[in-house]
Order: C-alpha cells, then structure tokens, then sequence
C-alpha cells in the first residue's frame, strides 16, 4: 500500500516556475514507477511525465518534454516535477502516481489527491 501527498501547487505568472512534490509512504517506493498527470476542469486526466524505478529513466507527454523535469529522491520518497516556462493551459490539477512496469507504459494503481496549479496571462 502506497500513500501519496502532493504539495508545491499554486498561483503563477505565465512564464514562471514551480515545482510540485509528491511524498509516498511505505517502504517500497523505490520499486514503483512514479508519474505525474494533470486534469483541467472539463477535460481528462492526461499523462504528463514518468520516472522509472531502477534506472531513472524519464518520459514525458509532448507538452511537458524540453520545459518541465521529473526526478526522484528514493531516501526522501519522494518525487518531483520542475515546471518551467509555464504557460495559462497549463493550468490544472496534477497528481502523481505510483505504478508498476516500463516507465512508458505503467499501470497505476495508487494516485495523489492533487493540487492545484493555477498560470495566469
């Protein structure tokens, strides 16, 4: 079983940074794959990034790839995403997730409650 908290959410400009956390329970997160997704109001929840639980592999959505980073600190269990050059649609709710198999395809079975990021123009 696998707790996961958010935090790191907020107001932005367009053009600035945040960085959001998510802290696991438990002692096995350093053998999940950690994701992150993002839902705006009226719209699906989507997959933004992913790290993998063994080599640090990363991937991201096409949005994400080239101004947001994904990593991981597996003595903190924790997992982050560095978002810069943020944009308004960006603006959503992210979670992050804990799951198993390829960081490109995993299966998640334990998500966050969110937290809000909010890009204004």
């Amino acid at each position: 079983q696998v707790q996961l908290v958010e935090s790191g959410g907020g107001l932005v400009q367009a053009g600035g940074s945040l960085r959001l956390s998510c802290a696991a329970s438990g002692r096995t997160f350093s053998t999940y794959v950690m994701g992150w997704f993002r839902q705006a109001p009226g719209k699906e929840r989507n997959f933004v990034a992913a790290i993998s639980a063994s080599d640090g592999s990363t991937y991201y959505s096409d949005n994400a790839k080239g101004r947001w980073t994904i990593s991981r600190d597996n003595a903190k269990n924790t997992v982050y995403l560095q978002m810069n050059s943020l944009k308004p649609e960006d603006t959503a709710v992210y979670y992050c997730a804990a799951g198993q198999s390829r960081v490109r395809d995993a299966l998640y079975g334990y998500w966050g409650q969110g937290t809000q990021v909010t890009v204004s123009s």
